[in-house]
């Protein structure tokens, strides 16, 4: 089956059409041959096309782009013919309490989709206007599935999914911590299991998902137990522009001393603080590991806090899982980084966890969905990095469900 995956952000969209085949382990389909990927970047003014043709990059071509069904419309003028679409994967960020996995998309899933826009209202519009946009140019005959974010993390207990507050207050007001970058966490595991070819029945992993966006997970047989993001995208981490943890009282403290609403605080917070709002330079982990090498005293602290916070986060999930048998690396900082990645592992010797020097410096720029061991043989709690390769991951998740609807068809290929 051919699968289109449209991963559709607050200014961006992301685009990848694969062959989806039959082979994989338990039968599972498994990603073929990628016709065609690329983003369209600054959607909501002058933006960019990035495009791919099996792995070869066109020249950037920019346009005025001033909503997502703009850029779907630019997206599917490089895809003709449309009839090689034969089913679309749509990532969505937010299912909230009503989708616990992935689903085949209907008139009432779209209704459904648009009333968790309250919960997340910078990325579910967003991801809306792409299955709509999608199917105006499609039809309705091409099935379509939405992937969710949240999904993954529907495993967590009770102890791990509550806040302490007011039962009926939270329940009201569907208050709960939901979890996010479900599809990369998933995604890593997906990479750590075929790397190690293991069932993941007994395995307990902690995988960190590392970007502008951070968060990490404790993962038992398979699946979420904990993770470092909650209610929002906004808890648990340092990341590119987002506080991670922090009081609460901040927020109504800053909004009196700076005579602001607590929805300019909120947003400082979310696109203002981090590493950005750390280091009063920039978000970016690249630029802020040079400025730290040229004595740049506020780079340095800003690295600091982001590897003492992931450190802290992984002694808590080591407690929450009684041990691990793997900490597994992903997202660009995850991914690129050698340096983020020592720095996080340092003085974890006492849990078993020792970085192989070599292997770890090596590590950068893997192929979507491969995977390196970084740590020493004789590790007890082994290191791991995996490319995360989400649209993979969508596309495989679709195949899944269209399988049992009336809509679907077999893969096709050959291994």
């Amino acid at each position: 089956m051919r699968v289109l995956v449209l991963n559709s952000g607050s200014s961006s969209l992301k685009f990848r059409l694969l062959d989806m085949l039959e082979g994989g382990p338990q039968g599972e389909p498994k990603p073929g041959r990628t016709l065609i990927s690329g983003a369209v970047k600054g959607i909501g003014g002058t933006a960019t096309l990035e495009l791919f043709t099996e792995g070869v990059g066109a020249p950037k071509e920019t346009q005025s782009v001033p909503d997502h069904s703009t850029a779907i419309r630019w997206v599917f003028d490089h895809l003709a013919p449309l009839s090689q679409v034969e089913a679309v994967g749509h990532r969505v960020v937010h299912g909230g309490e009503r989708f616990s996995q992935s689903v085949v998309i209907d008139d009432a899933v779209l209704t459904e989709i648009e009333a968790l826009s309250e919960l997340a209202p910078l990325h579910n519009p967003a991801s809306l206007a792409g299955i709509v946009g999608a199917r105006e140019v499609l039809g309705s005959t091409v099935p379509m599935v939405a992937v969710f974010d949240t999904a993954f993390h529907h495993t967590l207990p009770p102890a791990a999914r509550i806040y302490a507050l007011p039962h009926e207050l939270a329940a009201r007001h569907q208050i709960r911590r939901y979890g996010f970058h479900g599809t990369a966490h998933a995604s890593l595991v997906a990479g750590y299991a075929a790397f190690t070819g293991s069932t993941l029945e007994k395995d307990r992993l902690i995988t960190l998902q590392l970007g502008n966006g951070c968060s990490v997970t404790a993962i038992a047989g398979g699946k979420s137990v904990e993770t470092s993001m909650g209610f929002t995208p906004l808890e648990g981490l340092v990341m590119g522009t987002r506080s991670g943890d922090l009081d609460p009282s901040i927020v109504s403290y800053l909004a009196q001393r700076e005579k602001v609403d607590a929805s300019e605080v909120e947003r400082w917070l979310n696109e203002q603080s981090g590493l950005l709002g750390v280091s009063g330079r920039t978000n970016d982990m690249r630029e802020l590991e040079e400025a730290a090498q040229a004595h740049d005293g506020r780079a340095a602290l800003a690295i600091e806090l982001f590897c003492y916070r992931a450190r802290k986060y992984v002694g808590a999930y080591l407690a929450v899982l009684g041990g691990a048998d793997a900490i597994v690396f992903g997202g660009g900082i995850g991914e690129n980084s050698p340096e983020i990645r020592g720095r996080i592992c340092a003085g974890m010797e006492w849990c078993g966890l020792f970085l192989d020097v070599e292997r770890n410096k090596a590590t950068v720029h893997l192929p979507p969905g491969s995977a390196a061991w970084i740590s020493q043989d004789a590790a007890s709690l082994a290191a791991y990095v995996v490319a995360d390769d989400e649209e993979s991951w969508i596309a495989r998740e679709t195949v899944r469900w269209l399988r049992s609807s009336p809509l679907s068809s077999p893969c096709e290929g050959e291994d």
